[in-house]
This record gives structure tokens, sequence and C-alpha cells, in this order.
């Protein structure tokens, strides 16, 4: 990766980072682009050259912090949710569970959609099924994660992992 998008993306996690710090003190509606460059240590001209809005950057946080740990936890399929990787998609979301409770508290759960929609579309082209199966996972799995953060992760990976797979096999 050049520099120039190692910064940038720098900057971008600076301007997230922000943000989730912002919302864990007042609502989300009423956090000002000003406040977080403010608070991101950067000047506002930084916000509007990377986001066109404040549910993209705590997009761009979701992919940028499951490409983190996809890479900390050698997972080698990375772009898809199916059977064989559903642990590691349970895993991650609970280790995460304090910025999912941010993000819910602010009603901005399509921030986390949209970041799974994200990381499982770069590997369709045109094949139908494939773009089928992508949004089957996607909506299917945040349905999932969904309950789980309204229940306050009361079940356990495991769990999870056992609930998704007897709902897929059945």
């Amino acid at each position: 990766m050049a520099r120039g998008n190692k910064t940038t993306e720098f900057l971008k996690e600076c301007l997230s980072d922000a943000l989730i710090q912002l919302m864990r003190e007042k609502d989300f509606e009423k956090i000002s682009i000003k406040e977080i460059a403010d608070t991101a240590g950067v000047g506002r001209a930084t916000w509007f050259r990377n986001y066109t809005s404040k549910n993209e950057a705590l997009t761009f946080k979701f992919v940028q912090v499951w490409k983190r740990w996809a890479d900390e936890h050698a997972i080698a399929v990375r772009d898809r949710f199916d059977l064989a990787n559903a642990k590691n998609f349970f895993q991650f979301n609970y280790e995460i569970k304090h910025i999912l409770e941010i993000v819910y508290t602010s009603n901005m759960q399509s921030a986390i959609y949209d970041a799974f929609y994200q990381v499982m579309m770069p590997q369709y082209g045109a094949n139908a099924k494939e773009c089928y199966q992508a949004r089957f996972y996607s909506y299917g799995l945040f349905g999932l994660l969904d309950e789980w953060i309204k229940r306050g992760f009361k079940e356990s990976v495991e769990e999870m992992v056992i609930f998704f797979y007897q709902i897929i096999k059945n």
C-alpha cells in the first residue's frame, strides 16, 4: 500500500474513532462534523475529503477492524461467511461488542450491515447465484447478530454457532 493510502486510512480511522468516542457522550444526531474533527485532531476538510456521512465513517471502522482481526487470526476465507467460518464471525463480533453496543444505542445498525455487505461482495461477479448467496448470508447473519446484541450477548459464541448450523440445516 502506498504511503498516501496508509495516511488516508489512518486519518479515516482517527475520524471514525472520534465519532465512536463522541457517541458514548451524546446523541448521534447531535454530533457535529466539527466535533468529530476536533476530537480527531484534524481539520473539517479532512472529514469532507474522506466521508459523505457519519454512517459511512462507522461502516469504514467495522471493515477495518474486521480486516485487522482476520489478519491477526490468520483467517484465510474472510470475504464470505458460511458454515465453515461461522465461529470466526461470532467470535469477532463478541470481541468488538463494546463498539456494537454503542452503535446500537445510537440506532445505527445499518452501518454494521453495510460493513458486512462490503466485506462479502468483492468476491462476487456477475454470477447471479453468488450474488444472491452473498445477500442471503449477509442478511441472515446480520439478523442473528442483531438478535444476539439485543439479548445482551447472553449466548456464548459456541451457542451462536450451533444456532447458525441448526438454522441453515433446517
